[in-house]
């Protein structure tokens, strides 16, 4: 073990140095990046309004949505870090302008890789023994790697199975706590000037969630309470759910059995080289039943459970043999309190129903608070509960755009946001935003609807009691 340790002691403290002085340049780079790309819009607006041409107006927004684009794309793939998660937050076809989502899906499953020296000083320092020690077999480079850690592919001494090992950056929880910061900042300003929604509360929520990201026993808690309950609610799991290798989990470092699949991007890519068309029959079958098994997974945790994995970015799902969904990285995982749990079961049901009163009334229960400038108040309201927590796109609407001038945010101002929400939030987001990407419209609402209305009875909120497939 001493060998061990004084071989890396002068790595570590030019590391030390290097680590301490990073936050510092990375603070300036985003607040010149920033500043640049907000001025940027600001000016355009000014120039735009005084073209009266429809057309060419939509034109001038593309060109600037593209110069945008390349610049946020450059910030996010220079710094890394935080900002690949802001990246696959923002770069979502039913938030963001075309051109930004087009310049930044490519960042959703890319980050630097730690040379391999890096990951053994880590891995061996976190699990006390050598590399060949533990592994009979141990792939120096990466199968991917993301902002907060890389995966390795390996094999455990006397083990037939291959396993995955995933091993944290060197520095970069103080390096993503410092981009949180300055994100917090930008957002306060951003709420007092141009977006009348309580961005701060979201960016607090964001801080909270991805701190506990640093620590692997968490996570790997986190997965063997999510295998459990989805394993034992179910004749069958709707997504199956990596298992743990006990003696081999650290804060740093987590060893779990390995999935094979193909990563849901790149579904489109494998079917056409399989010879199925895309646009046919038969993969139109496959994305609804891998919609239906990640909605119904979702469902559950989020309406039965209230612990739930809250970062399904494409980037987290596999599609395994016969149209099987994994779900990894349980890194980002959100326990609801009750009231909240049950409080979002009745929204549920207020979207699924068209309810304006019900959806009023949750908005209260959930603690959601909002300031109407319009007449049509209670239909506004359900407009807005629609757009921010169902999957489910209008008619010919093939965008939602939440700070466009006609949508309900610009008429109903949200005030407060309970930071637990944000998850949820989230979730639904990226759930839209797959259905988006695999040319589904559906609501999620309605697919939940039964499992909210189990979820109330057993609480004692409904008098009857609905039967509905678990």
């Amino acid at each position: 073990m001493s060998g061990i340790a004084s071989r890396f002691d002068f790595k570590e403290i030019q590391e030390k140095v290097s680590l301490h002085l990073r936050p510092w340049h990375r603070s300036f780079q985003f607040w010149v990046r920033a500043a640049d790309i907000y001025t940027g819009y600001k000016v355009f607006q000014v120039r735009v309004s005084f073209v009266k041409d429809v057309q060419k107006q939509h034109a001038m927004w593309e060109r600037q949505h593209e110069l945008a684009a390349d610049k946020i794309y450059a910030m996010c793939s220079d710094l890394g870090g935080f900002f690949l998660k802001v990246a696959q937050i923002i770069g979502k076809p039913d938030l963001a302008p075309a051109a930004w989502v087009k310049k930044l899906v490519t960042l959703c499953d890319q980050a630097p890789a730690t040379p391999f020296d890096g990951v053994q000083r880590v891995l061996e320092k976190e699990l006390g023994q050598s590399i060949s020690e533990i592994f009979e077999k141990f792939d120096v480079n990466p199968l991917g790697s993301a902002s907060i850690a890389q995966v390795h592919l390996a094999r455990l001494k006397g083990n037939k199975n291959d396993v995955a090992v995933k091993v944290q950056h060197p520095g970069i929880q103080e390096l993503m706590m410092t981009d949180i910061r300055n994100l917090q900042a930008f957002a306060l300003y951003m709420q007092k000037t141009d977006i009348k929604f309580d961005l701060y509360s979201v960016t607090k929520e964001m801080e909270t969630q991805i701190g506990y990201e640093f620590d692997f026993l968490r996570e790997a808690n986190a997965m063997e309470r999510i295998h459990h309950f989805l394993y034992e609610n179910n004749r069958k799991s709707p997504v199956l759910v990596p298992r743990v290798v006990r003696d081999l989990a650290s804060r740093r470092v987590l060893v779990m059995e390995y999935i094979d699949g193909i990563p849901i991007l790149k579904l489109g890519d494998e079917m056409a080289k399989r010879g199925i068309n895309p646009g046919g029959k038969m993969a139109a079958a496959a994305k609804q039943n891998i919609l239906k098994s990640l909605t119904l997974a979702y469902g559950q945790m989020i309406l039965k459970s209230g612990f739930f994995h809250a970062d399904p970015h494409p980037g987290n799902i596999l599609i395994c043999k016969g149209s099987e969904v994994a779900l990894l990285d349980y890194g980002q995982v959100k326990d609801l309190p009750d009231q909240l749990r049950l409080g979002y079961a009745n929204l549920v049901l207020a979207i699924a129903d068209n309810d304006p009163v019900k959806a009023m009334e949750s908005y209260r229960e959930l603690g959601i608070g909002t300031v109407s400038n319009c007449g049509n108040e209670q239909q506004e309201l359900l407009r807005l509960a629609q757009t921010m927590f169902d999957t489910k796109l209008p008619p010919g609407v093939v965008m939602l755009q939440p700070f466009s001038e006609d949508s309900s945010i610009k008429k109903i101002a949200v005030e407060s946001f309970p930071e637990e929400l944000f998850s949820i939030l989230r979730t639904v987001h990226l759930l839209r935003g797959l259905s988006v990407g695999l040319g589904i419209n559906f609501s999620c609402a309605e697919q939940w609807r039964p499992i909210a209305e189990g979820a109330l009875y057993n609480a004692g909120r409904l008098k009857e009691r609905v039967e509905y497939e678990s």
